[in-house]
């Protein structure tokens, strides 16, 4: 059996490996109030059919658009590293794997464009070990309680180029995410807000250094305060959009209780 589908199988059916569990959503859902970078596309679901036929039944479907980089979402190495991988070559196993969350709550509430550092990352390992091998690290910044309050969230509800200036919201710092590349083993990070640079970047270095060491992104998680801050697993699986630069994602968590 590939191990990328020993690893779904594993995961997804635990009672299989002798535990019982809580699933938990880690996901936004798309509607018209799903929150999309300025520049970027909305979602838009439209009508195509929705109702009784002619003939007796009942029959609905819907058209949607929007662009890869909004709502719950995840953004492939290649969207800030030329030549790294796309949103469909992302292995499997690489969104699926021991998750923690670092709570940055504190930090964040005191400044909107806090940056997650790298004493934050070994504060939690003081507390809480190592970060496991694989890991994908979650930061919660608090925000994910703020959508879909746009203005609160990330600092304006404003739509355009003009509107990126006016960003606030936290993110990761470049050391921060430096560190977790080259001093420790991860499969992705990902956090509850709109991007994983602060929202008064103008460089996106974290999104730079990350990407060119083929680590993903994942952005505006939800539920984070549900989790603790590690003993869960981690499944994501994004839209396989061809050449994509990142897709819609479905993330969730599985919390496993020994029998």
């Amino acid at each position: 059996m590939r191990p990328a589908l020993l690893a779904i199988l594993l995961i997804a059916q635990p009672a299989l490996a002798g535990f019982d569990g809580v699933w938990l959503d880690l996901t936004h859902s798309f509607n018209r109030a799903a929150i999309y970078w300025p520049t970027a596309d909305s979602f838009e679901k439209t009508v195509v059919a929705e109702g009784e036929t002619d003939k007796g039944f009942y029959y609905s479907a819907y058209n949607f658009r929007a662009a890869e980089h909004g709502g719950t979402h995840v953004d492939a190495p290649i969207h800030f590293a030329r030549g790294m991988r796309s949103v469909g070559q992302i292995p499997l196993e690489q969104l699926i794997g021991p998750g923690v969350v670092i709570d940055i709550r504190p930090q964040a509430e005191e400044n909107r464009n806090y940056q997650a550092t790298v004493e934050d990352i070994k504060a939690w390992e003081s507390e809480h070990g190592p970060l496991p091998e694989g890991a994908i690290v979650l930061f919660n910044t608090g925000s994910s309680d703020l959508w879909p309050d746009k203005e609160r969230y990330m600092g304006t509800a404003e739509r355009g180029a003009d509107a990126v200036a006016k960003l606030r919201f936290p993110g990761i710092h470049p050391n921060a995410a430096r560190f977790l590349a080259n001093e420790r083993n991860i499969k992705a990070v990902g956090l509850d807000t709109p991007s994983i640079d602060y929202g008064g970047s103008t460089l996106f270095e974290t999104h730079q250094i990350l990407f060119k060491n083929n680590i993903p992104g994942i952005e505006n998680v939800a539920n984070l305060n549900a989790l603790p801050a590690k003993g869960f697993e981690v499944i994501g699986l994004p839209m396989k959009i061809q050449g994509g630069s990142g897709a819609p994602l479905r993330i969730v968590a599985f919390l496993p209780n020994v029998r």
